[in-house]
């Protein structure tokens, strides 16, 4: 009996990133509408840095956070925002990281008692309810240009992790009891990435998980990691998180130099050899390439192996690189093998978000893009309703908005929260302003708001006045 009381909590809790299944969305009600750091406060807890979102179980809040060669597992009491306590795990090497990524950006996500983390200069861990640790699976070091950022997921007694990287990617599967590996599945399609993946459950048939990359969006089978379907023409980069609603899946890929125009028909590798290989290796390096043919961002990004030379496997994914298209995609759900021709219902191309995630909310489709632009969709034709300049917020985001008691929160890089009326005509009810930097994703339950910031977790309910700071 505990245990299914644990998986129905597990599945109707916030209690991994973006919330059930990472839709961002919320039935709770009874929000707030007007907060800051004096204006209906729970409590206020002052944390060690991180980027990561909260993911909240029972009584309890996780967070993953780090200091040094530090990282910390915290877990925190709901009602009053008291640090129960904190584990730690110090590293011995450093990640290369993107000055926007932090080691600790990936969430952790709970099964109702237990919690599991992901830290990319360590792996996995687990740890139980009273911060015993359960086990501990190490990883890596990995090759991704801008340090990993995917978060794990949980299917049954699966646990899930996407390790995209410039060589070898892979999908991995191990047991949520003990950390050993059930399958591992080499994902050679694609190179460094940091989307987390998405579960699928269709009416009849396999358990399935979505999991973007480079190129492509492809769907395993959960139980054995068999390659099921996938879908072409995605950009190089990924970031964001998928969404599913009413069998229809969106994804949102941006990435530096894929937006219309931008794009360059490279020739095959044998060709450009023949061209531009003046040693004769058999191999291109930077200052044999022409102009026309030199990256638009650093060469490390399409250096796969790090040796200062272009191979033909470094080549032709840099070929694709140039030809890749940024869009929003619409895809129906299912089938077998390349289902690009037969499923993608509709692509978008314009003032695309790079990190955050879509929201699909009451029937609109909600996109929000650095500099403050944002953009309500008919999920069901792509047709764009609105799009607009958000007023005292026109700043970096990297949070994803999420949707609830028939409003929408987007929270900006400064830390500023646009609160609109769920609908296609971003009404604005609320500017908030958390006075400090945020990129972690809100968390919704019990008639509350619990946000992170760069320095402070949140805890916003409506009519309180005094916080209780911590």
């Amino acid at each position: 009996m505990f245990r299914i009381l644990v998986l129905l909590l597990a599945a109707t809790e916030w209690s991994q990133f973006r919330g059930p299944n990472g839709a961002g969305v919320s039935d709770q009600t009874s929000l707030p509408v007007e907060f800051g750091p004096n204006q209906n406060v729970v409590w206020k807890t002052a944390l060690p840095r991180g980027n990561s979102s909260p993911a909240l179980a029972g009584d309890r809040i996780f967070l993953t956070a780090a200091e040094g060669n530090r990282r910390f597992t915290l877990c925190v009491e709901r009602s009053t925002g008291k640090i129960i306590w904190r584990r730690e795990i110090v590293v011995d090497r450093a990640e290369h990281l993107n000055e926007l990524n932090d080691p600790a950006s990936s969430s952790p996500i709970s099964d109702g008692s237990n919690v599991y983390v992901f830290f990319g200069d360590f792996g996995l861990a687990s740890y139980g309810p009273d911060g015993e640790v359960r086990w501990k699976r190490p990883l890596g070091p990995f090759t991704n240009l801008h340090g990993m950022a995917a978060s794990p997921v949980l299917s049954g007694d699966k646990l899930l992790m996407n390790c995209d990287q410039n060589n070898d990617s892979y999908l991995l599967a191990v047991d949520k009891n003990d950390g050993r590996t059930l399958w591992k599945t080499e994902r050679p399609e694609v190179t460094h990435g940091f989307s987390t993946p998405i579960l699928y459950r269709p009416e009849s048939g396999l358990a399935q998980v979505i999991v973007p990359g480079s190129y492509q969006l492809i769907a395993y089978a959960v139980d054995t990691g068999a390659k099921l379907w996938w879908v072409r023409g995605l950009t190089w980069q990924v970031k964001s998180m998928p969404v599913i609603a009413r069998n229809i899946l969106y994804f949102n890929g941006w990435a530096p130099g894929g937006d219309a125009g931008e794009q360059a028909d490279l020739p095959p590798f044998q060709e450009a050899i023949a061209k531009c290989d003046k040693n004769h290796d058999g191999m291109l390096g930077r200052d044999e390439l022409p102009k026309e043919w030199q990256p638009t961002g650093s060469w490390e990004a399409i250096d796969l192996d790090r040796d200062g030379l272009l191979n033909e496997r470094d080549w032709n994914f840099f070929r694709a690189r140039r030809a890749a298209q940024n869009s929003l995609i619409a895809v129906r759900l299912g089938g077998k093998g390349d289902v690009t021709d037969s499923n993608i219902l509709w692509r978008y191309s314009k003032a695309l978000p790079d990190v955050p995630c879509p929201l699909v909310y009451k029937g609109v489709l909600y996109l929000v893009k650095t500099g403050g632009i944002a953009t309500t969709l008919n999920p069901v034709t792509g047709e764009v309703l609105k799009q607009s300049r958000m007023r005292g917020a026109l700043e970096g985001y990297y949070s994803s908005p999420v949707g609830a008691d028939g409003k929408v929160f987007m929270i900006s890089q400064a830390g500023k929260v646009s609160v609109f009326k769920a609908g296609a005509d971003l009404e604005l009810l609320a500017l908030n302003d958390l006075e400090e930097e945020a990129y972690a994703t809100p968390a919704i339950a019990d008639g509350k708001l619990y946000l992170r910031t760069r320095n402070n977790l949140y805890c916003f309910a409506k009519r309180i006045d005094t916080p209780d700071a911590h």
